[in-house]
């Protein structure tokens, strides 16, 4: 039997490959907060959904895979890779491969309140204009 956590795992990353990202954004609790690499955060479905979008017109064939799923003090690690090809607007043409993490804190619904996502920008600007 697949686990609950488990299971979100797959449907976020469904979601992520889905070039909706409002199929991403209601992963997250309304209020949910998603920050990447440091930045500003990304609070609310709507602002959440708009950063999924960056990537998604960026790369129109993204795609996202699950490596791994782990639980870490009071977060729940999810490992990715991303594979796409920078063919959307003003793009470079280039196809990137990166690996990365989001570390989700759930709220009691099972949905995600919060989320800190890290992946190598240097690695990742490197392969867009190789």
């Amino acid at each position: 039997m697949t686990h609950p956590l488990h299971e979100f795992a797959e449907r976020y990353t469904a979601a992520w490959c889905s070039q909706n990202p409002d199929q991403v954004a209601a992963c997250f609790a309304v209020d949910g907060v998603l920050t990447i690499n440091g930045g500003s955060p990304h609070v609310g479905r709507t602002a959440i959904a708009e950063s999924a979008a960056a990537f998604m017109t960026a790369f129109p064939d993204l795609v996202v895979a699950l490596r791994s799923l782990a639980s870490h003090d009071d977060r729940v690690w999810y490992d990715w890779v991303l594979t796409g090809t920078n063919t959307g607007p003003g793009g470079t043409g280039r196809p990137v491969r990166i690996n990365g993490r989001e570390a989700w804190r759930m709220t009691d619904n099972g949905l995600i309140s919060d989320s800190i996502g890290s992946f190598d920008v240097v690695d990742y600007e490197r392969q867009l204009s190789a």
